[in-house]
Order: C-alpha cells, then sequence, then structure tokens
C-alpha cells in the first residue's frame, strides 16, 4: 500500500519500511535486535518452523547475532557447532537435562564452581539424578569401580574452581569411552586459547561466557559447543524447554570477546604466572595453588594439556586462617573485592563465603578450601602494581 493512503497511527507503526540489506556488507556483524522475523509466505513460514528450510522465527528459538556468537566459538574451541545461553548455568542445565532422566547418574570431578555445585545439589535430587563425586586429579582412575548401568556421562572442570585442581582430560575420556559415557567440560577457566578439550576426545565443551569470553564483566552469558549431532539433541531442550536464550546485544559483545580474547588470556596468563611465583615465596602465604607452578600437583598434567599458558587463576591459603584472610582482603587497594573472573580488573574473593557459598564446611574441607583459602583473578593491569598491592595487604595483616 502507498504510504500517503495509511492512517497516522499505522504509519508510526511500519514507517518507511525495511530497508534492503543484501547490499550493506558491515566489518562487525549486526545487532538483529528484533524479538520475531517476517516470513516471505504462509508456505514459507510452514517450512522453516518445520525445519524444512533454513531461516528464523523467534529469538528465543534463534538469531542471527547469537548464530555468529556460537559459530566463532565452536570454530575456536575445534568442533561444529554451538549453542548460546542466558548464562554459563542455564547452559549447564540444559546439558544434564538432555542426557540424563530421572533414575540416572552423573559422576562429577570435585571440586566445582559454586553454581554448578548448587545446581547439582539443589536441583539434581528433585529430578532423582544422583551426583557422584571423584577427586579432580584421580578421576580417570576411579571411574570404572564407580560407574554402573545407570551412569550417563562425566562432568568434569579442569582447572578446577577455586582449587586449581587438574584433571587429566585424555586419560579421562578414555575411561569414559570404556564405560560408553558422555564428556562434558567446563573449559570457562582454560578458554580454547590454553586447551582444547575436542581434540582430546570430549564430547561437549560448556563455557561461562560472563568471564573471559566477555573479559570486562559487563555482561553475562554461557556457550556450549560440540560435534553437531550432540549439538543438535541440546538444542530442543535448551530453546523449546527451558528458553534460556542469550539476548542479542549480548551475543554481539560476547562475539566482540572473542576477537581480543587470544591477545587478553594470554596477558592474564603472562602476570598470573609471575604473581604466583612471587606469592609462592612469600611468608605470609602457607600454600599457592597455580598450575603453572612446578610445586603444583598437577602441574605435569597441566603442561601436558594446556598450551601457551595455565590461565590468569590463583589461590593463596593465607596464614592465620579466615581472620587474616579477611584483614588481606579488607587491605587491598588496587585489587577489587568481587566475585567473578576474566575480567581486565583483578579481582579477588573468599570463596567459601561468596562464590562456593553452597558447600557445607566438610564439603570445603574435602576439597581442600580452607578458612583462608583466597582466589585471586589476575587482570592484564601491569604485574608490578598488582604485586605490590597484594603485598602491602599482606603485610599488613
Amino acid at each position: 500500500m502507498a504510504h500517503g493512503k495509511l492512517h497516522f497511527e499505522t504509519l508510526a507503526v511500519h514507517g518507511a519500511g525495511m530497508p534492503d540489506l543484501t547490499k550493506i556488507k558491515p566489518v562487525s556483524i549486526p545487532i538483529y535486535q528484533s524479538s520475531e522475523f517476517v516470513f516471505d509466505s504462509a508456505e514459507h513460514g510452514a517450512a522453516v518452523m518445520a525445519g524444512q528450510e533454513p531461516g528464523y522465527v523467534y529469538t528465543r528459538l534463534g538469531n542471527p547475532t547469537s548464530r555468529d556468537f556460537e559459530k566463532r566459538t565452536a570454530l575456536l574451541e575445534g568442533t561444529e557447532d554451538g549453542i548460546s545461553f542466558a548464562s554459563g548455568l542455564a547452559g549447564i542445565a540444559a546439558v544434564i537435562l538432555t542426557y540424563c532422566r530421572p533414575g540416572d547418574n552423573i559422576i562429577s570431578s570435585a571440586p566445582i564452581y559454586g553454581g554448578t555445585f548448587g545446581l547439582f545439589k539443589d536441583l539434581m535430587p528433585k529430578m532423582n539424578i544422583e551426583i557422584i563425586y571423584l577427586p579432580a586429579s584421580d578421576i580417570h582412575n576411579l571411574i570404572e569401580t564407580k560407574a554402573n548401568d545407570r551412569t550417563r556421562l562425566v562432568y568434569i572442570e579442569t582447572p578446577a574452581n577455586p582449587t586449581l585442581d587438574v584433571v587429566d582430560i585424555a586419560e579421562t575420556v578414555k575411561a569414559a569411552k570404556k564405560q560408553n559415557l558422555k564428556v562434558v567440560i567446563d573449559n570457562t577457566f582454560a578458554t580454547p586459547c590454553l586447551q582444547r578439550p575436542i581434540e582430546m576426545g570430549v564430547d561437549v565443551v560448556l563455557h561461562s561466557a560472563t568471564k573471559y569470553i566477555c573479559g570486562h564483566g559487563d555482561t553475562m552469558g554461557g556457550v556450549v559447543v560440540g560435534p553437531r549431532t550432540e549439538i543438535d539433541q541440546i538444542r530442543p531442550m535448551a530453546f523449546k524447554n527451558l528458553g534460556g536464550s542469550i539476548a542479542p546485544l549480548t551475543a554481539w559483545l560476547m562475539s566482540r570477546g572473542l576477537q581480543t580474547l587470544p591477545l587478553r588470556v594470554e596477558r592474564h596468563s603472562q602476570n598470573a604466572m609471575k604473581i604466583a611465583l612471587f606469592l609462592e615465596k612469600h611468608p605470609k602465604v602457607s600454600k599457592t595453588c597455580y598450575p603453572g607452578l612446578e610445586s603444583c600437583p598437577g602441574h605435569a598434567v597441566a603442561k601436558k594439556q594446556m598450551s601457551g599458558g595455565f590461565g590468569g587463576v590463583l589461590a593463596i591459603d593465607v596464614k592465620g586462617g579466615r581472620e587474616a584472610g579477611r584483614k588481606f582482603q579488607n587491605n587491598l587497594k588496587l585489587c577489587k573485592l568481587a566475585v567473578s573472573l576474566g575480567s581486565v580488573d583483578t579481582l579477588v574473593t573468599h570463596p567459601a563465603s561468596t562464590t562456593h557459598l553452597a558447600y557445607s564446611e566438610q564439603d570445603l574441607a574435602a576439597v581442600g578450601m580452607t578458612p583462608g583459602f583466597v582466589r585471586i583473578a589476575v587482570g592484564i593491569e601491569n604485574p608490578e602494581d598488582v604485586m605490590a598491592d597484594i603485598d602491602q595487604a599482606l603485610s599488613n595483616i
């Protein structure tokens, strides 16, 4: 219809019509900030909805901007496809509920991220799904004796949050495949810049994209990648049933983050290595946990399966327990007291009272989180400035 014949209210809604985007070639992927997409015809709509033709319907089910993020992440992880989520935890839930049914069980490395532990502790019992925890450093030796006919997958996190324990990925995959089990890994700490689990036989890789992929602590998201056969199984649970889809603007920010990920992760790793070596000899620190240190029990395995560095997260056990750890944090002037990690800023937290609050005192003791245990997510500042701040904070306890 000619615009001159339309009423004012209709013109306000429709404007001058959509521009022809076929000739426009932007440098960056556009943000498709639309909740729904127009069909060419009734037949076209039916074909897209039935999966007979490619296309977009509704952003909860897929969006061009989120697809760009998914494909970029899959490419960096060396696999075929991916699904993006509003948070990393939404991705974990979708994966678990895809592969497991009531009565099944999961073998998980321990420790794991507190949010994942909370999901396993609070939601899985309601679904009648059991979690069998095995120590990260020895999980590959114990799978055969702990798995049974109800075990569906092995879930691992390496380096582990927050103790930096290391799982031998290749050996764990080998043990799991003997039992015909899927292997799912949280690769958030390492990122594909340092560790490529798909190349070691892992079935599904997931990330809290909020961390290193975003890189600036300003948005939240998650992503799951793997072979197309695996992703096609997870997609219906993720989008149709759970609906934890990522927003277009968030997906755009995540794609932008991936472009600088190698540069940032390299700096994070270099800084963390330098700071870990400094803290390893500090008189106020009884233990420093970092896979790059030869004193770390998992160093040999980490060196075998990680390349280009050992990540930006380390942890220390401050002499004097919880009170000393509290004073250390309160003395910091440059480093920020905040949860999360992967930001350009150095973030310091006490896991037992923040990120791992779901852990009981017994749970904490079992995985080596002592009262004075503090996690340091090293940023990309000049490491001399970060070390000076940490040193004065420790020295003034």
